[in-house]
């Protein structure tokens, strides 16, 4: 058994002090008892299981992120660096079940992060990479390449997040990436009019013969998408559109997903037996009515501990979806006696969002209720998991069922859709979204998707959304991810990135 907040132990000291000059009398020993009851309980106790393996459908997805000088540049706002690093975490809390590796490139890549489904530990090495401690100003797009092509990844997806490389020679980049059968998407941070670049000393960039530096995008990348049949991207106005477009891009080009084996460590927490200690002694000291309380414990029983344990577990599966932990979610659900449309509606929709879309049709279809408002939605959510299982007939009925419960634009979209695709089944054509915020795989979709959970009651799982503000706030319903921790990275990955320096006379 271990603690997940031992800082709270400290609040013990005072409570011993307060305990030794306390006056020699049964309810002040009795409050103090209470206060060590709370103390242990905000301390939160849990017991760590052993870990347990589960399986999910993944892509393979490499980000290479351009580190070098002229990402300093302003032209995109703060930078071009900062808003490629708010690119990618977006990008990682949109795409969470997928086996993402981060690497940064100058003249020389660096691993930053390992290929891993834990994207928390992704956003740590992005936060501690320091650009200020990059020495190097030259960008190698070859060395890239040639780097990601001897980690012999088969069936991958590259997102190329840069300004431009220093190569002339695009038949020899073209010859690297056709060997290593890699998928490629471009994300080119500039403009083609370009801008200078201020250095750390205020100072703006100079080359050799004291003319001022002016950083744009090296026409050579469109170059380079065009010859490979890959998705040419500008920087939007905003880093989170950029990244729907570039999840909408790896969605088109790339929906090859293979099975890979996940570790999960679970545990329970025990917190609410000391703060129902606490409680049951603070009411018997202070009430003359314990012998009914006792009665009614007696008649509550059984069923009182495993509603209890119910809510708890309940409450853990909630905090597991707002960390996106949804296979976490998925084992806590399972573990509830009493199943309630809270718990199955949570239950579907972790489904649905680790894409396994079968047993989300089956537990939603298990659901029953009289509400209209209900009804509709589980109509709605089914024919979204037929969509995504193709199956487009069944798909269309539950769309009509639930059109029938009371109109809906969302929904009549979606229908329309489904006879689309499943007139032009050999077409690839977007799918639609399930309430609850699940993605989607086109942009005209998206624009149509106004699901909002304030439409159902607390276990719908969704409802209508209004506006793109709205969509975003979608995402983050039901069960969000709490922030990662910030830590220091060695020297030594930054000599590693240093390592062959050049001056770079016309950054791009």
């Amino acid at each position: 058994m271990t603690l997940l907040s031992a800082t709270f132990l400290w609040l013990l000291i005072p409570i011993a002090l307060l305990f030794f000059y306390r006056k020699k009398e049964f309810i002040d020993t009795a409050h103090l008892l209470v206060l060590v009851l709370v103390t242990i309980a905000l301390a939160r106790p849990v017991w760590h299981q052993s870990p347990q393996e589960t399986q999910i459908e993944s892509r393979e997805i490499i980000i290479a992120l351009d580190i070098s000088y002229s990402m300093r540049a302003t032209d995109i706002k703060p930078n071009r660096y900062q808003y490629a690093k708010e690119t990618i975490n977006t990008l990682l809390q949109n795409s969470v079940t997928d086996h993402i590796t981060l690497i940064a490139f100058t003249t020389n890549p660096l691993l930053l992060s390992p290929p891993t489904t834990d994207h928390a530990l992704i956003s740590i090495a992005l936060e501690s990479l320091n650009p200020d401690y990059i020495l190097t100003k030259g960008t190698s797009l070859e060395n890239l390449f040639s780097k990601i092509s001897s980690l012999n990844y088969t069936d991958a997806h590259l997102i190329l997040i840069t300004d431009g490389g220093e190569e002339r020679d695009l038949e020899k980049l073209n010859t690297i990436l056709r060997d290593s059968s890699l998928s490629l998407t471009i994300l080119a941070l500039g403009t083609n009019r370009g801008t200078t670049i201020q250095k750390t000393d205020g100072k703006l960039l100079k080359d050799a013969s004291g003319d001022l530096v002016i950083s744009r995008i090296n026409p050579l990348l469109k170059e380079l998408a065009n010859s490979n049949s890959a998705t040419y991207l500008l920087a939007t106005n905003s880093a989170t559109d950029t990244a729907e477009k570039l999840e909408d891009t790896i969605e088109e080009q790339y929906q090859n997903r293979k099975i890979i084996n996940k570790k999960n460590q679970n545990y329970n927490e025990f917190y609410g037996i000391p703060l129902f200690l606490a409680l049951l002694l603070f009411i018997t000291i202070h009430t003359r009515a314990i012998k009914y309380l006792m009665i009614l414990l007696a008649f509550w029983g059984v069923e009182a501990q495993a509603s209890f344990w119910d809510t708890i577990r309940l409450s853990q599966a909630y905090s597991a979806y707002n960390a996106k932990d949804f296979n976490r979610s998925q084992t806590y659900l399972l573990k509830i006696d009493e199943k309630s449309l809270q718990s199955q509606v949570a239950l579907a929709s972790s489904y649905y969002k680790t894409q396994r879309y079968q047993k989300a049709l089956t537990t939603y279809q298990s659901i029953r209720t009289t509400a209209p408002k209900i009804k509709q939605m589980l109509y709605y959510n089914i024919a979204n998991c037929y969509s995504k299982l193709k199956s487009y007939k069944k798909a269309r009925k539950s769309y009509i069922k639930a059109l029938q419960l009371g109109y809906d634009e969302d929904i009549q979209h979606n229908l329309s859709l489904v006879l689309y695709l499943e007139e032009e089944s050999s077409l690839s054509f977007a799918k639609p979204q399930a309430q609850g915020g699940e993605s989607t795989q086109s942009d005209s979709e998206e624009s149509s998707e106004k699901s909002s959970d304030n439409k159902q009651n607390s276990g719908s799982g969704g409802g209508n959304q209004k506006s793109k503000s709205d969509k975003e706030k979608s995402k983050k319903t039901l069960l969000e991810s709490s922030p990662s921790t910030k830590h220091p990275t060695s020297s030594k990955l930054y000599e590693l990135i240093n390592k062959g320096y050049i001056y770079e006379k016309e950054p791009w």
